[in-house]
């Protein structure tokens, strides 16, 4: 079952096990064998994943061509039919998303079949820690004219999403690494997760940090503040939305 609800998902609803489900309330979507049931879990997931590659690598152009992506996907929510919206980020988290379409692709190399689709979105999105990290570079380069080495930079939020404490596959993790090779002093601040690998979320203290670099946007974070007393935020959720500041807050 998906997300505790009455449609078929993680396994094959047989009529019996529907008739349960049905009783207690659910929806409930029978189908024909075990493997149409996981099929149709995957493609659920599988969508997510091939639409969020799709406007990363959109964020990415417009990132060159000046634009921002947020208007873009904003403005594009407007159609009444036909679209819908999905947002960048600084990759994919979680134990579903990253890791499902993965599987198909395995287990459709045993029928002679390549997924090459899926596994192009794969590569968009496994690659975004890298991109984030260059526009982290730039901020401090452009706003403040230092280079990573040696910055003191607080990576803000390290779940994969949004009020929840769950780091499974968080891009937070590898944007960290990343950071970190390039010589960068990294702390991070969460408030669902108070240490993970030897290190400790740290206060949030934005005067603290040449850069923060908002990751997860937990809604208990107060963002205007942020902005007041950051010195460079770099913004990879449009966290900051109305409370932009020229030369002071970047964003994907």
């Amino acid at each position: 079952m998906s997300g505790g609800i009455g449609i078929v998902g993680a396994g094959y609803v047989g009529v019996p096990l529907a008739q349960v489900f049905a009783e207690a309330g659910h929806d409930v979507h029978p189908v024909s064998s075990p493997e149409a049931a996981e099929l149709s879990k995957l493609l659920e997931n599988i969508f997510r994943s091939v639409n969020i590659a799709l406007v990363n690598e959109l964020a990415q152009l417009c990132d060159r061509m000046g634009i921002d992506v947020w208007e873009v996907v904003e403005a594009a929510s407007t159609k009444p039919f036909g679209f819908m919206p999905f947002q960048p980020g600084p990759g994919l988290g979680g134990h579903c998303i990253p890791i499902d379409p993965f599987y198909l692709t395995w287990k459709a190399r045993e029928f002679g079949f390549y997924t090459e689709f899926i596994e192009l979105a794969g590569k968009v999105n496994e690659s975004m820690p890298y991109f984030c990290r260059s526009v982290v570079s730039q901020a401090l380069n452009h706003a403040k004219e230092r280079s990573l080495k040696g910055s003191r930079i607080l990576v803000l939020g390290v779940a994969y999403k949004a009020d929840i404490s769950d780091m499974r596959e968080s891009p937070a993790v590898k944007l960290i690494s990343l950071l970190e090779n390039a010589g960068a002093d990294v702390a991070y601040h969460d408030p669902f997760v108070p240490e993970f690998d030897g290190m400790t979320s740290s206060p949030l203290e934005p005067e603290a940090y040449d850069c923060i670099a908002i990751v997860t946007n937990h809604s208990s974070i107060d963002y205007a503040d942020l902005v007041r007393r950051g010195k460079v935020i770099v913004d990879f959720r449009n966290a900051t939305k109305g409370h932009e500041v020229d030369g002071k807050v970047w964003k994907l």
